[in-house]
């Protein structure tokens, strides 16, 4: 089939050459039963390229299943991809077919697989090369003919290099690698996609559909996008609904970029939740940036207090440093250290508040992402009495992911 017709046939939109490399490999692929390993960032669209894979192979009249191991519990992901016999663990009332059983003949799309468990990926990669499973709690061989396609939106080598992922398993997904490309990584189809989707939604409710003058279109293509085509999506959903002026300018296009509207902000906390709406795209980036940003303002407060201990008369050259400090005294209280607020009396000395100052020394604080992460964990944890699943989502992870994250640092309950 002609890239211009799948892509018609797909609602594939633009013609940068990576992404029509991607869809050529697709294509071609389609028609073998090879493993193939989608990678790219969250948003870009990978589940998508999966469907044109299964739509154009011999399997495209038999089922297809998209799982998300990311959203499945350790516990249970076994039952779910092999299925489990009655009474084989508390809850199993009665025997259960898992997905390899019943798209038999068709395509299962695991995404996320970064997140599978070891113990799970063993019994996947014995599905890939013999064809064989076995239920939890049986100990029956039984057979299956499904295509398995891989998604992930991390580094799989960089996992199997930590020990984090099989590497025989990573060889035997990666047969065919198809890299799916960031927004950043094709900026000319970004007014494409923006058009596609505004006339779309003027379509549905029957409105004018909104359009970007020269400055605010250039301001859109520079945008970095970290949640990709899913992004992009929302923000020109936003402007439909929103926007003033059907012609929209740069200031305008302000209000709905928050980068734009301020640089100082962190951008990549705009988007803590990611495209899947469950989990940081990024949470070490996250976390290495908001702990380093407070570090370096409580660091800049104990320099501005020193200053006015040895020089007073700071305070009479400029008054307004007076409520400057007052109003981040509260901040500085949580450094656990003492803190001085200078009072401008007659003597235009300052008055040693709380606590008398003995030493005045940089804060060294502990930058470690992991004791960091571990409070974090804790603190939620604390916040809804131990119920994971609410700790999970006010921290933006999955479940099974707080649940690993458990054992990693050895959490009690």
């Amino acid at each position: 089939m002609e890239l211009q017709n799948i892509k018609n046939r797909f609602g594939i939109i633009g013609n940068s050459p990576s992404l029509n490399y991607a869809l050529q490999v697709a294509a071609q692929v389609a028609n073998t039963d090879l493993t193939v390993l989608i990678s790219g960032e969250s948003g870009v669209g990978k589940e998508a390229f999966s469907h044109i894979i299964h739509s154009l192979s011999a399997r495209k009249h038999n089922p297809f299943i998209a799982v998300n191991c990311g959203a499945i519990p350790e516990g249970t992901i076994d039952s779910e991809l092999f299925g489990h016999e009655k009474g084989s663990f508390t809850g199993a009332v009665d025997s259960r077919k898992g997905y390899f059983e019943t798209v038999n003949g068709g395509t299962i799309f695991l995404d996320e697989i970064v997140e599978m468990p070891l113990g799970t990926q063993a019994r996947l990669l014995r599905v890939l090369e013999s064809g064989e499973f076995i239920r939890v709690g049986s100990s029956k061989v039984q057979k299956t003919d499904v295509r398995v396609i891989a998604a992930s939106n991390k580094d799989l080598l960089q996992h199997v290099q930590q020990g984090k992922f099989r590497e025989d398993l990573y060889y035997r997904l990666n047969t065919v690698p198809i890299r799916v490309p960031s927004l950043r990584d094709r900026k000319e189809d970004i007014p494409l996609l923006f058009r596609k989707f505004v006339v779309d939604f003027a379509e549905r409710y029957k409105t004018t559909p909104v359009q970007l003058d020269a400055s605010a279109t250039q301001t859109f293509v520079n945008y970095p996008w970290r949640g990709n085509v899913r992004e992009l999506k929302n923000i020109a959903e936003q402007i439909s609904v929103l926007a003033i002026d059907k012609q929209i300018t740069a200031t305008e296009l302000s209000r709905f970029l928050p980068e734009v509207n301020n640089p100082n902000q962190l951008p990549v906390l705009a988007h803590a939740h990611g495209a899947n709406g469950h989990e940081f795209s990024n949470e070490r980036e996250i976390l290495y940036k908001l702990f380093f940003d407070m570090k370096r303002d409580v660091t800049e407060l104990k320099r501005m207090f020193l200053d006015v201990l040895q020089n007073p008369s700071l305070v009479q050259q400029n008054p307004s440093l007076i409520n400057e400090l007052k109003e981040l005294q509260p901040y500085s209280e949580q450094s656990h250290k003492p803190v001085m607020v200078p009072h401008h009396t007659q003597q235009s000395q300052p008055v040693i508040m709380h606590n008398q100052i003995q030493e005045h020394e940089e804060v060294d604080e502990s930058l470690n992402i992991m004791d960091k992460e571990k409070e974090l964990i804790i603190k939620a944890l604390k916040k809804h009495r131990g119920k994971r699943k609410d700790a999970s989502l006010d921290l933006g992870i999955s479940e099974r992911t707080l649940y690993r994250k458990l054992k990693e640092y050895d959490i009690d309950e």
